[in-house]
Parts: C-alpha cells; sequence; structure tokens
C-alpha cells in the first residue's frame, strides 16, 4: 500500500522474444522494445538479426499515483531496426492492465502472445516479461523544499515542453504509412542517443518531475526516456488537498461490482422493502445516574425488543422493522434502570416517548443519515434520550448491521453474507532420486539389492506415494510427478519419507517449506531442483541420505473444484494472467412462496421453514439473511459479480436454516437443502432482465419433492461485443491444460481434493457456511453410482440418437414414395446437384441459414431450469432411492447388496451385448481386408477391379446420378429383401466366436 511518505516504482523486465516475424528481407529481424507507461517511455537495446533476442534489460518508472494504478495500461510496442532494413517495421505489441501488477518478489517469467495493430499486420511470436512494482520511502522534507525551488521554473518551461510533448507524442495506431514515418523519426533519435553511449540529459520539465536532488541512477542512464506526455510533466495539484484512497489494487469494474454487493446498488431487480429504523444512540439525566444499568425498551404493538444494559448509557444500536409486518401505528421508547439485589433483579421505568409512525421520515439513500436528536422522556421532565427514527428500505447502509425483525434479531447465523472461496494451486512435486541412503546395519541388515523403495509425499492431509522400485548397483531412481492441491494461506510444510517396504520402516524424512517455492505460469522455465538432507528417527542416524526433487507451484492452471458441467470460473490461479472480465452479472434474488415445512414447531403448529438462499459463481459466495418462520419470505437482496468466460454456470441453492437452533447439548443443527436452481450464462441475452418463478424439487431418500418456488431476476450486460465474442473462439481451460494436460483419473482425484478443501475453509468461517450446503452446491457426489443418473443419461443418448431415426425415417419416406410431390422435387433437386456440382455447399449452408433464422422466433424465452422429468426423479423406485443414498462403503445388508448387484449385473449384461454388437461391425469391416474369409475378400477384390474400370470409363456424376434415381425408385420396383451389399456385409465374419 502506498502511502504519502512511499513513491512507488514499476519495474518492467523485458527478457526475451521467441520466434519473431521475419522484416528485414533476409529472412531476419533487428528488434528493439519500447514500453509506455502513464506517459513516460523507455527503450532497450537493438538485438541485430535474432528472431529470438534476448535483451534481460530492466526498465523502472514512476507511478505518479498509486491509488489509480490498476486503471493504467502498460503497453510495449516490438519494432523491427531500420538500420538493417528499409525501414522501421512493427514486429507486434502487448497490452498489459495494471490490475495484474504484482509486488516485486512475487513476480514470474510470463510469455505473452504479440497482438497486431491492424487487421493487415502480418505478426507471430510472443516476448517474456516480468512486471512488478515496489514502494521506497522518500524523506518528506527534501521533496518538499525541492518543490519549492522547482516552482519558478515552471511558468518557463511550460511552452518548451508542450512543445517537446507535441513532438514526442506516441504513435497513434490509425494509418499504416503515418506510423511509420513517425516511428522512422523517433527511432532514429533513439539510435543515435544509443550509438553515442552517452547519458542523455534530461529537459529541465523532466527534473522537476522525476529526478531526485540526487544524481541520475544508472539505470536511467542506461535506458534514456524517449518521449514523454504532458500527463507526466504536470505536477498534480490536487495530491496535496484531497485524501488518498489506499491502493486496493481492483478496477474501476471491479470496484463497481464489490460497491453493488451491498446497499449501494440501484437495486433495480428487486422490489424495494420498507423498514422502519430506530437508532437509539444514549440517555442522559438525574434519573439515570448511578452505577446500576441501563437500557431502552422499544415497543411497537406486539414487537417488543430492548437494548444491551449498559451502565454508561451508551448504546447506540440501530433497530429495522418489517412495516408490512407492524400491527400498530405508533412506536413506544421506553428507557428503564435495571438493579441488581443480591440474585433479585429489580426493573423501573424512568419514562416514555411515542411516535406517530405516520408522521416519520422517509429516507432514500444516497441521502444523507438522519441526525438523531433529543427527546424528553414524559413523565421525567429531566431525563432526555437521543434517537433517531426513519423509514427506509434495505439499501439503507445501516440495514445490514441493524437488528432485523424478520431474521431473528442479531443472530449470526441469520445474517446475510459474502464468502470467499480460497485461492487454489497445484503443487507439483518432482521426486528424481536418493543417494547415500542409510539402509541399516547389524546382523539383521540385509543385502543392499533385496530393498525396494518408495516416496511417500504429505500436505495436510493429502498423501501420495511413487512407484516401488529397487536398490541394486544403481542409484533409486524415480523422476516420477506427484500433485497436490494446496490452499492460501499455504500449508506449513511438505513433508517427504523415503520408506522401505521389505522391513516396512521409513528410512528418512525430510520437509520442504511450501511458501517459499518457486512460482510458475507455464511450462517454459522449469523450476531448480534442489538436495534435502533425510533425518532418521531414533534408532537411526541423524543422517539418513539425501533426496533429490523438484518442487513448484503451478500458476497456470485452473484449480478445478467443481463438477466440470457446471463450472463457473476458468482462469488461471496466477494474478499474472488474469485477463480483464468482460461483463457482469447482477442477480435478485425476489424471494420464494409456497414453501413446505421442513422441522417441526414444538408440536404447536404443523412446521416451519426459515429459508435462507446461497448463490455462488466464481469464488464468490453470497447468502442472503434467513427470514424465520414464514412460508413465502421476501429477500430483495442484489448481489453482481464480474464475468470472464460467458460459457459458465450460475449456480442458486435454498435451504433451511438449522444452524441457528442449538440442542440442549449446545451443538448446532444441520441445514437442510430445499432445492437449487442453474443458470448458464451463454443462453442469457445481453442487457436484458429475466425475472422469472422456478420450481424447487430436491430428492430425499423418501422420493423426490417439489419444496416450492424461487423467484429470481437476472441480468448479464456487456459492454463490448468484440471481447464477447472473442471468447467464444479462446478455449476454455487456461494454456498450461493443454500443453501438459492432467489425465481423467488424476484430474478426479485432484477436482475432489478441492472440493474438500473449500469445504473445510468454508465451514470454518464466521458465521459457518455448512458442509452440506457446500457440497449440495459443489455437485461433490456426481462420480457415486446413481441408477437414477444412469438411467437419465442412457434416455439423453437415445433422445440424440432418435434426431438421426427421424432424419432416415424422413429420407425412408421419400424413397418410399409416401409423399410422391417430395419425392419428385428430390429428382429435380439431385438432376440440380449433378448438373451444378459447385453449388452443393452453398446450397448446404443456405438451406441450414434460413432453418436456423426461421427457428429463432421459436426460441425458448424462459431460461430452462433443473428439470425433474430430465432428471427422471419422479420416475424412480424407494430402493433405487435408498441405493444412490447409501454410503460409500455400503452399511446396508446382505440381501439388500446381493439384490442390489444382481440388478446391477442385469444392465451391465445389456450394456455388454450391446459392446459386444458395436465391436462385430467393426471387426467385419477388417476382415474385409485381411483374409480371414478367403471368399468373401476374393470377391471384394473382384467387386474394387470392377468398379474401378468402370468409373475409368463411366463419368462420376452419371454415376452418382444413376444411384440417386435407383435409390429413390418406385416402390412397385423394389423387393422385400434386404438388398445384397447389407447381405454380403452381414455375412462377414467377426471375433464373436473367438470370445470363451
Amino acid at each position: 500500500m502506498a502511502e504519502a511518505n512511499c513513491s512507488r516504482k514499476l519495474v518492467v523486465e523485458i527478457c526475451n522474444a521467441k520466434n519473431l516475424m521475419p522484416k528485414d528481407g533476409q529472412g531476419t529481424a533487428s528488434a528493439y522494445v519500447i514500453v509506455d507507461f502513464d506517459g513516460q517511455r523507455r527503450r532497450t537495446k537493438t538485438k541485430f538479426r535474432d528472431l529470438n533476442p534476448q535483451w534481460d534489460e530492466t526498465l523502472e518508472f514512476l507511478v505518479q499515483d498509486p491509488e489509480s494504478m490498476a486503471s493504467e495500461i502498460l503497453e510495449i510496442n516490438v519494432y523491427n531496426d531500420k538500420k538493417t532494413g528499409k525501414r522501421t517495421t512493427f514486429l507486434g505489441k502487448v497490452k498489459i492492465a495494471g490490475s495484474t501488477f504484482v509486488k516485486s518478489g512475487s513476480e514470474v517469467l510470463v510469455y505473452y502472445p504479440l497482438e497486431k495493430r491492424s487487421v493487415f499486420s502480418q505478426i507471430k511470436g510472443e516476448i517474456g516479461l516480468k512486471v512488478s512494482y515496489v514502494d521506497e520511502a522518500v524523506p518528506a522534507e527534501p521533496e518538499k523544499a525541492a518543490a519549492e525551488e522547482k516552482k519558478p521554473d515552471d511558468a518557463a518551461v511550460a511552452p518548451s515542453e508542450q512543445k517537446t510533448d507535441d513532438a514526442a507524442a506516441p504513435p497513434a495506431a490509425t494509418e499504416e504509412k503515418a506510423l511509420e514515418k513517425e516511428e522512422e523519426k523517433k527511432a532514429d533519435e533513439s539510435n543515435m542517443e544509443a550509438a553515442d553511449q552517452k547519458p542523455a540529459e534530461p529537459p529541465k520539465d523532466e527534473k522537476t518531475e522525476e529526478a531526485p536532488p540526487a544524481a541520475t541512477s544508472p539505470a536511467e542512464v542506461e535506458n534514456p526516456p524517449v518521449a514523454h506526455s504532458e500527463k507526466a510533466m504536470q505536477p498534480k495539484e490536487k495530491t496535496d488537498t484531497t485524501e488518498k484512497r489506499p491502493d486496493l489494487g481492483v478496477s474501476d469494474l471491479e470496484l463497481r461490482s464489490l460497491a453493488g454487493d451491498r446497499g449501494r446498488s440501484a437495486y433495480d431487480l428487486v422490489d424495494r422493502m420498507p423498514f422502519l429504523y430506530v437508532r437509539v444512540v444514549k440517555a442522559k439525566g438525574a434519573n439515570c445516574e448511578g452505577e446500576s444499568s441501563v437500557y431502552a425498551k422499544l415497543v411497537i404493538g406486539t414487537h417488543s425488543v430492548r437494548t444491551k444494559s449498559k451502565s454508561d448509557k451508551d448504546w447506540d444500536q440501530v433497530f429495522a422493522f418489517d412495516k408490512e409486518g407492524l400491527n400498530c401505528t405508533s412506536l413506544e421508547v421506553s428507557v428503564l434502570v435495571e438493579k441488581k439485589d443480591g440474585e433479585n433483579t429489580t426493573e423501573t421505568s424512568i419514562g416514555t416517548v411515542s411516535f406517530d409512525l405516520q408522521e416519520v421520515p422517509k429516507r432514500v439513500p444516497p441521502d444523507s443519515p438522519l441526525a438523531p436528536q433529543w427527546y424528553t422522556l414524559e413523565g421525567s421532565p429531566g431525563t432526555d434520550v437521543m434517537l433517531a427514527v426513519w423509514i427506509g428500505t434495505q439499501a439503507d447502509e445501516a440495514f445490514q448491521e441493524a437488528w432485523q425483525s424478520d431474521s431473528g434479531g442479531l443472530i449470526p447465523e441469520t445474517r446475510a453474507k459474502v464468502y470467499l472461496s480460497p485461492k487454489l494451486w497445484y503443487l507439483r512435486l518432482t521426486v528424481i532420486q536418493t543417494q547415500d541412503l542409510q539402509l541399516g546395519s547389524g546382523p539383521e541388515a540385509k543385502p543392499k539389492g533385496s530393498h525396494e523403495l518408495y516416496v511417500k509425499a504429505q500436505l495436510g492431509a493429502q498423501v501420495f506415494k511413487t512407484a516401488r522400485t529397487s536398490v541394486g548397483s544403481n542409484i533409486p531412481t524415480w523422476n516420477e510427478d506427484l500433485l497436490f492441491v494446496a490452499a492460501e494461506p499455504f500449508e506449513q510444510f511438505l513433508v517427504m519419507t523415503v520408506e522401505d517396504v521389505t522391513n516396512g520402516q521409513p528410512v528418512g524424512q525430510a520437509k520442504v517449506h511450501v511458501p517459499s517455492l518457486d512460482r510458475r505460469t507455464d511450462d517454459r522455465t522449469e523450476p531448480k531442483s534442489r538436495w534435502f538432507n533425510l533425518d532418521g528417527d531414533e534408532k537411526r542416524p541423524h543422517y539418513a541420505g539425501r533426496i533429490h526433487v523438484r518442487a513448484c507451484l503451478e500458476g497456470g492452471y485452473h484449480v478445478l473444484d467443481e463438477a466440470a458441467h457446471v463450472t463457473s470460473d476458468v482462469r488461471a490461479t496466477s494474478k499474472q494472467l488474469a485477463k480483464p472480465p468482460i461483463g457482469l452479472l447482477e442477480v435478485g434474488i425476489r424471494g420464494a412462496a409456497n414453501l413446505l415445512p421442513v422441522k417441526s414447531n414444538d408440536g404447536t403448529r404443523g412446521g416451519t421453514a426459515d429459508a435462507y438462499v446461497v448463490a455462488k459463481y466464481g469464488p464468490k459466495w453470497v447468502r442472503t439473511r434467513t427470514i424465520l418462520d414464514r412460508f413465502n419470505p421476501r429477500w430483495n437482496e442484489q448481489y453482481t459479480w464480474d464475468v470472464y468466460d460467458p460459457c459458465t454456470v450460475l449456480t442458486i441453492g435454498v435451504f433451511d436454516n438449522g444452524m441457528y437452533k442449538k440442542d440442549d447439548a449446545g451443538k448446532a443443527g444441520r441445514d437442510v437443502r430445499m432445492g437449487k436452481i442453474r443458470v448458464r450464462l451463454s443462453t442469457l441475452d445481453v442487457n436484458r432482465v429475466y425475472t422469472n418463478s422456478y420450481s424447487l424439487t430436491v430428492v430425499l431418500p423418501g422420493g423426490s419433492k417439489r419444496m416450492g418456488e424461487i423467484e429470481i431476476a437476472v441480468r448479464f450486460s456487456c459492454s463490448s461485443w468484440l471481447n464477447l465474442i472473442q471468447a467464444y473462439a479462446s478455449p476454455i481451460l487456461p494454456r498450461m491444460h493443454y500443453v501438459r494436460p492432467l489425465g481423467p483419473a488424476q484430474q478426479d482425484i485432484l477436482r475432489h481434493t478441492a472440493m474438500r478443501i473449500v469445504t473445510a475453509r468454508l465451514a470454518r468461517s464466521e458465521p459457518a457456511l455448512g458442509q452440506e450446503v457446500v457440497q449440495f452446491m459443489l455437485d461433490s457426489d456426481t462420480h457415486v453410482w446413481s441408477m437414477r443418473r444412469s438411467k437419465a443419461n442412457w434416455f439423453r443418448l437415445l433422445g440424440w440418437l432418435s434426431r438421426a431415426a427421424t432424419l432416415a425415417r424422413w429420407l425412408d419416406g421419400i424413397r418410399t414414395w409416401v409423399h410422391p410431390p417430395t419425392t419428385i422435387l428430390m429428382h429435380v433437386f439431385l438432376v440440380a446437384i449433378i448438373l451444378c456440382p459447385h453449388l452443393i455447399l452453398p446450397t448446404v449452408f443456405m438451406y441450414a441459414f434460413f432453418i436456423i433464422v426461421l427457428r429463432f422466433r421459436y426460441r425458448r424465452r424462459v431460461l430452462l431450469n433443473v428439470d425433474a422429468r430430465l432428471s427422471y426423479a419422479d420416475a424412480i423406485s424407494a430402493d433405487e432411492l435408498d441405493e444412490e443414498f447409501d454410503s460409500f462403503p455400503t452399511t446396508k445388508s446382505i440381501d439388500q447388496v446381493r439384490q442390489r448387484y444382481d440388478r446391477l449385473r442385469i444392465l451391465a449384461g445389456r450394456a455388454q451385448t450391446l459392446l459386444g454388437d458395436v465391436a462385430a461391425q467393426g471387426e467385419r469391416l477388417e476382415a474385409l481386408f485381411n483374409w480371414r474369409d478367403p471368399r468373401a475378400t476374393g470377391l471384394f477384390v473382384v467387386f474394387c477391379l470392377v468398379a474401378s474400370l468402370v468409373f475409368y470409363a463411366v463419368p462420376f456424376r452419371t454415376f452418382v446420378l444413376g444411384w440417386g434415381f435407383y435409390y429413390l425408385r418406385h416402390p412397385r420396383f423394389r423387393g422385400d429383401m434386404p438388398s445384397v451389399p447389407l447381405t454380403f456385409f452381414r455375412r462377414l465374419p467377426s471375433l464373436s466366436d473367438h470370445i470363451l
């Protein structure tokens, strides 16, 4: 965080570039880099005739306003030096947002692909950069004195400053020719400075802004500024008078979404709910003096609530009453004195002040808060109470911290909260080899070649082992990767243990400090390998050998912590690979209707429902307040998320709060799931509000149950259609998932590990987000066998295949002359295609265009929800449901397990037969070429010879036309038996008769 007495510098290390486009006419390029930031420009040296130049130069920039650094853009332009060619040509550019800058010490080498300047630019390659910032303490007094000395020179320098700025302005990306002329001019000046190898004398206006009283640093001499804009030259007068905000490292769009989360948004997706606010500050008067406790009591009809008892009479508490639930038109505020005499407590009323609720003023943000006033208590002329009463909405800033009548007051478990998932990394440990192992000594020691070793690595609760290797004449070597999931803040140590399988004893162990591991963003840089000494136990010597490993934190992956089909975030872990958001998702959680009772209320009524909503998108979880004892709760809360990929899913779940009530032993209950819905952002129209009610269905051990309905409003806003369309052409996951992919089994293990970590971290929050809530939202049980899900997936496959069957029936109807006019038109269409074959593809795509455009009017205008019919939640037996909710391993009786096993064997037998039939078709086709049936293959060879001669003599168009007429012939000319090619294919042998 930059303070007033700190100066911030941006450090850009230009490392290298790869695979640049040749631009000098001789197959090479002489590249140099120009970096622009906040009106400052720096230039590297030229690397002559090298398509993979290595600069390793560090450029420094002064950050004029640290608080706005996140909104600045760092622009890197690569050019070909014109001294080796006809002109200075453009080789590519990179733009980096200031929100991705990290503090010095956390930077890593990142390769950015070079971008085009225009559509017709021929650009390729990438450039490796390290970008970080450093805060340096600067003495306040010398700065002030220097500023006062340089003040008189400002007026004289201003004209020349503007002139210099106009001459040295950065090139505009409008016309290629004008750009090239400007770049040639600038390159000449910069190359002359570099050729002389003398430090450039900075202009006077540059001294006033950047140069300290001491001599110029060596970095500035080696990389002199090429040009400065007017923005960098003008001193900021507002910094002395305006109070600076702390640097939060977020962009304006992120700040907008953060501000929209809690009470400061427009609340345009939800209804305004009127609340009566009462702020009780303190009391004074003779009757309040003494050592006794004083509290205030608020009464509105049947509603009664009191403040905390305090002896200093200073409460400063806010109370929010749902105006629709009030059954009285007056408010009474009483002040009472509480005296304790041993175990007895006596309460004495000092006085009361009343308010008519019809005369209470209204306040709507952004109006300033209502100032509390002193009111004299009736019956106690010398005693006053300070309070404020107003009518507001849920958008009032006092609402979040107020006592709320509809959520049980100040119960922590019923308050609205925002949670963040921990930042997850993949930790890669490569076990290479061991040396100098002390495998035991004494009469019972075994020969060295008879030992089998493996390495066990443990991070928290995660344990992975390498393969076994024998200890012979060679050094034990593995070269095996072990992948862990690490969450910030990291576990302190990764423990590695070398164990001997022969005697079951550990040889030694070593610890790796996880927070100090190297971090990388791609596979281009390999982390350094290290040797660690192995420590033995009490029975072994202190030095038990050493182990050679390579460990790093992988920031180029996205750690999957959700089911793949409902993922809501696909960004890489490393901040330096972050991209700006493409849009904003706004969700208004309006209310629910017709909720079913979940728990009984001491037998006095049929039951109650204390419902709240959890919404999850990306790493951000939101939880609404709990509305107690209502079957039609109205939350009317609005939240926002930044969207980085449109093909992601928003998950919203409804739960019954059971944690705020504790049993006799003081143990909190469990929340009960009532249903969830999902919204895929790619199905939403941009800048359109969807307000609908969705059914809540949940599958319970007793069967599927409809728990009610939830009403939500969703809006996906995007400012740039170009960025939205470009997202569809980008890979779904970061680059590392494709260059070093993870196996399916390994990915499943890591996903479930990440789910457990997220569940454990959120359960440790205050108030806790229950384990059953997180697992239900993340779909952590999708890998568990379920007969219901298997049926649903099977019928989904059949539904997809039914489209192909429908097309086949349509074609069969044409060839059997079911509708003669259509068949005649197909004859005409066939002749047209044969005569004009170049029209085949245009006609197909034109037909597809018209068909899809005509179907636009029939598209769904209501968002699809979790479908109970598609999920086969209604057509499932009780035993299948019991099997789905059974634990793993099973706890059921042997007879039940045997029955389920037999049922599974029947289904597996059908799948086995289907797989055998599919395999047989491929084997028949293969048998046609490998002479397994000599007669059939001989016939096929003769057919191929005759067909080659026929096609040599007969034009291909004629053949297609004849085959088309033959296929579309009238049923009068057809037979009832299968065709000859089909019969011939079915007679070919397969390997089915070779199966035991």
